[in-house]
């Protein structure tokens, strides 16, 4: 790869950070698009690449928010949530190896992501618009939110996006909690499941190849992304997040939209 790309990388992974950070959705959600778009590496590393990045910004986040008493995080649902996305952050890496399998195209599996992927960031799009219409719950189960957690981190680990715009729909439908809440809830379960995709990775040996300063940076570019988002999400209302979040997932459907085409 040449220096322009490393660059290139670096800037995707601070932005994505900067956006991850201040709607909740992590920021894999735009890393993993956005570079299977550049067809550099390939989908399973970038997979990888993007989980530990969001790894890295919900990790200084989280920390940060509860060192600093600003953190919003209902434990009493985040943390069965958040276990239940630790399980499904290994569910759906083996999920992942085992579509990565089927094809000797490994093309075709980043076509399934961006697929997966479009569909639910249209529905996410949809529900957003139409949230101030839509009757939500106040689920306090803790087995169903450990149920309800599986699913958000099987999808998660599958798809390489740390948890994306589905933990806020999630978050706001089953739980009523406003935009902000809602955003660090979200990161406090991406963290959980990328934890346990990463160390599956690392325990089953499918970590895939790659440079180690590529890591680097992208996890410095996650870092400092993610200290910018929280800076700037304490300065800005609800209603501007929701604008923020209403573009990004245009922007991502059209991303994917791309890849579907260049992957088939």
């Amino acid at each position: 790869m040449s220096g322009y790309l490393y660059g290139l990388f670096l800037l995707i992974s601070f932005g994505a950070s900067i956006a991850g950070a201040i709607c909740g959705i992590g920021g894999g959600v735009i890393i993993k698009p956005t570079l299977d778009a550049f067809g550099v590496l390939s989908v399973s590393a970038i997979s990888f690449l993007s989980g530990c990045t969001v790894l890295a910004m919900t990790c200084y986040s989280v920390i940060k928010g509860k060192m600093s008493g600003e953190s919003l995080v209902d434990m009493k649902t985040g943390t069965p949530l958040a276990i239940g996305a630790a399980i499904g952050g290994v569910v759906g890496k083996s999920m992942f190896q085992a579509v990565s399998s089927l094809f000797a195209d490994k093309d075709m599996v980043g076509a399934v992501q961006a697929a997966c992927l479009l569909v639910i960031t249209l529905g996410t799009l949809i529900y957003t618009i139409k949230k101030d219409k839509i009757h939500t719950h106040h689920v306090t189960n803790s087995v169903i939110c450990v149920l309800i957690g599986l699913v958000l981190g099987i999808l998660s680990s599958f798809l390489g996006i740390g948890g994306g715009p589905i933990n806020l729909v999630v978050l706001f439908f089953f739980f009523s909690m406003d935009t902000k809440a809602a955003a660090q809830n979200s990161l406090y379960i991406i963290l959980f499941s990328q934890i346990t995709g990463l160390l599956n990775s690392l325990v089953t040996g499918t970590v895939p190849e790659f440079s180690i300063w590529l890591l680097v940076l992208m996890v410095i570019g996650g870092i400092f992304g993610g200290m910018s988002g929280r800076v700037i999400n304490k300065r800005i209302d609800e209603k501007v997040v929701d604008k923020l979040f209403l573009s990004l997932m245009v922007v991502i459907i059209g991303i994917n939209l791309y890849n579907i085409y260049q992957f088939m």
